[in-house]
């Protein structure tokens, strides 16, 4: 077993280069002020996101908000979500194995995602949408099946507590949309193959019909992974439509489709990880059989069909509407068991709003909706024999269902102020149902349970100038228990008396957030423009889910706190040259947490963890990078960047570490190279990821089991050096 403190000399060195980066902004900020020599423009548009329920613009609305575009998205292979939220303030986006299984964390909410039970290829706390569609289970649990960052059109990320708005989104929100943002006709193919037998293929089109947009997508990716049994392939097809019925109505229609399989090649030792990352877990004393004897994998087969309305009866009253139905066709093999799951997960919500001129500077908007999901099906445990299924052994539904109802008003004064107040009541319900005719004593444990909460909000923005904003809010969130957190599995007896783990209650937050965000551009000189947001966050959260033995139990810690600071800023400087870089530090604690160790062999024992770190969650990590595209280059580019992670504990007496690690990347490409009067574009990309062959942790499980040397097992490696080429081209009509 490995003790000690993380790695503080990568932190200090990533805070003294993030630091220099900082003051390199303010002093730039500080041209935009009385005195300066430089005149200040505001000619750069702003950006509006509608992930909040309203459309609006991220400068006036009072929470944490990052957009990815897409010409972004087109730099990267497109796989897993890490590849575009790498560089957002607040995210902490890796994935496990270089696949689309990835763990994501915004201000320490989905730290425990990864791990054992069920958890593998989901994310915990952050609520995660396809074009403003809920992919997020009503049990808050997210899986990426659908999600296909090649047909992407942008990615908006809320960072701050969104229960208020959205119900189980403590952790904030996701908002992925498709691209519908072309101007013509038009088809395209691209095609990337990287290190370690990764190779995609993608196919669009779009086009236009009277007032709507057609689209079509088409995905097949498969890595052979470079950790032994980590291989993957997934196949995602997506199609919709967006048109006007009218002056005051608006619809759309989305479809997608998918199918994906991936292999788990589990946790390591620290002496495993130091010999040979490479390999896949193999100490059979603490999974019997191991990872590899029992072929661990995912196989998911999936689709969707979503449909969204919305009508203004006048420029004072308007509705909308969105309901949405997917089956689920979901197989595994875990801890000697294969799985069959057949799930349908249906929703909707309806939503009015009222927009009032109560004064010549004051507008009023008040909004009031209802929302709600149900997902139920059939899941059959069999026996494992020779990596397949074998006898039946379970057959029970397991069902969530989540309704809410949410107020929403905010007043704006002068177009400078804006004050907003809502609060949200939801409820969510699991029914367990046993079926199984030859074990009776099963019925027994059929069950159902509710966890009710209601979580306020208020904010208020003051815009300095058109550009630039201060905010502040504060609200409440909600997160209740996934279900496989809920049920607990049997070992010793007293733990098989109760289908849904009676010690369980809803967690909740509290989260007060200070911020500033401001765009420029300037007439003349070397700088040309320059956007920044600036957030400081206070988050206590009461009943906090805790995983043990690798996610095979969870408790609640009383009380936790987390104190944070986020930075992003993003600067245009002439010839061409971009920087961006962006920066989180924070300190997570353990308020009340008193813990009973009767699971680690000292029945009667407690043990008070007050003041200890949380565990899995970075107190620092950051990022920086610089693009050298000169306009005469014809849409070529270089670019460069350095990234970094901190190290933490995975255990929460803060005994077991993961080493910080730093990363460089660099690519060379061209955005888009216009040929035959402008009709076909070519793009492509080369890129080394992690140039200096840096071996480090991508991921690691919460209070993990121990090895029969009792090593705790526990460390997942990221990918080592690899190279991605990319090729692209598109015929506009």
């Amino acid at each position: 077993m490995t003790y000690g403190q993380p790695n503080r000399i990568a932190m200090r060195r990533c805070l003294l280069l993030i630091s220099l980066a900082a003051a390199t902004a303010t002093a730039i900020a500080q041209t935009s002020q009385p005195g300066a020599r430089r005149d200040t423009v505001y000619t750069i548009g702003e950006v509006v996101v509608t992930a909040t329920r309203k459309a609006g613009s991220t400068i006036e609305v009072p929470l944490a908000v990052s957009v990815v575009e897409r010409k972004d998205m087109l730099r990267a292979r497109a796989f897993g979500l890490d590849e575009v939220l790498a560089g957002v303030p607040g995210v902490l986006a890796q994935s496990r194995y270089g696949t689309q299984d990835v763990r994501l964390t915004i201000r320490g909410f989905g730290a425990r995602g990864a791990g054992q039970r069920s958890n593998a290829g989901t994310s915990r706390g952050i609520r995660v949408m396809l074009d403003g569609i809920p992919e997020t289970e009503p049990d808050g649990r997210t899986s990426f099946d659908l999600i296909d960052l090649a047909s992407a059109g942008r990615v908006e990320i809320i960072r701050s507590n969104a229960s208020a708005l959205w119900g189980n989104a403590a952790g904030g929100i996701i908002n992925i949309t498709s691209h519908t943002g072309f101007e013509a006709p038009y088809a395209s193919l691209t095609t990337t193959f990287g290190s370690f037998g990764f190779a995609k293929a993608n196919i669009q089109a779009g086009t236009l019909a009277g007032p709507g947009r057609f689209f079509f997508s088409m995905s097949n990716t498969s890595f052979d992974g470079w950790r032994a049994h980590s291989r993957s392939f997934s196949t995602i097809a997506s199609a919709g439509m967006e048109t006007r019925l009218g002056d005051r109505t608006r619809m759309g229609i989305y479809l997608a489709a998918g199918a994906n399989s991936f292999r788990i090649p589990g946790p390591l030792t620290r002496s495993q990880f130091d010999t040979d990352p490479r390999q896949a877990q193999d100490d059979p004393s603490a999974y019997s059989p191991t990872y590899v004897e029992r072929d661990e994998r995912r196989f998911n087969r999936l689709g969707r069909i979503g449909v969204t309305a919305a009508h203004d009866f006048d420029d004072a009253h308007g509705v909308s509407f969105m309901m949405f139905a997917g089956p689920k066709y979901l197989q595994r093999s875990e801890r000697n068991t294969f799985r069959d799951f057949t799930r349908y997960h249906v929703g909707g919500s309806a939503q009015y709003t009222n927009t009032a001129r109560p004064g010549a500077d004051v507008v009023n908007i008040a909004q009031a909706g209802v929302d709600g999901a149900l997902q139920d099906g059939a899941v059959l445990f069999y026996s494992l024999q020779n990596r397949e299924r074998g006898a039946l052994q379970t057959d029970k539904r397991e069902g969530a269902g989540t309704a809410g109802v949410f107020l929403q008003n905010e007043t704006i004064i002068a177009d400078r102020i804006s004050v907003i107040l809502g609060g949200r009541y939801d409820a969510v319900t699991y029914s367990y149902r046993a079926n199984y005719e030859s074990d009776p004593a099963a019925k027994l444990l059929s069950e159902q349970k509710t966890f009710s909460r209601f979580t306020p909000k208020g904010g208020i923005t003051f815009r300095i100038t058109p550009a630039h904003s201060v905010y502040a809010s504060l609200g409440g969130g909600l997160e209740v228990p996934a279900g496989n957190e809920t049920d607990p599995p049997g070992t010793s007896g007293q733990d098989s008396v109760y289908a849904i783990n009676p010690l369980l209650d809803a967690s909740t937050s509290t989260t007060a957030e200070l911020g500033m965000k401001q765009v420029m551009s300037f007439s003349d000189g070397f700088l040309e423009g320059i956007a920044y947001d600036i957030a400081v966050y206070w988050v206590q959260v009461k009943n906090d889910f805790i995983p043990y033995r690798g996610g095979r139990f969870y408790f609640t810690a009383g009380e936790t706190r987390r104190l944070g600071f986020e930075s992003g800023a993003t600067a245009q400087f002439a010839g061409g040259i971009t920087v961006q870089g962006s920066l989180t530090a924070s300190r997570n604690r353990y308020v009340q947490y008193t813990v009973d160790s009767v699971h680690y062999g000292r029945a009667g024992s407690f043990a008070d963890l007050k003041d200890k770190h949380l565990a899995g969650i970075p107190a620092l990590f950051y990022s920086l990078k610089a693009r050298f595209a000169p306009s005469w280059a014809c849409g070529a580019y270089v670019e460069a960047g350095i990234s970094g992670v901190g190290g933490y504990f995975a255990d929460d007496y803060n005994l077991v570490d993961v080493p910080g690690y730093t990363l460089l990347n660099a690519s060379v490409g061209c955005e888009e190279a216009l040929l035959f009067d402008d009709r076909l574009s070519v793009r492509g990309f080369v890129g080394i990821q992690n140039l200096a062959d840096a071996r480090y942790a991508a991921s690691a499980w919460v209070n993990p089991d121990l090895s029969a040397a009792r090593e705790p097992i526990y460390l997942e490696p990221g990918l080592p050096r690899n190279v991605t080429a990319s090729l692209g081209v598109q015929w506009r009509f």
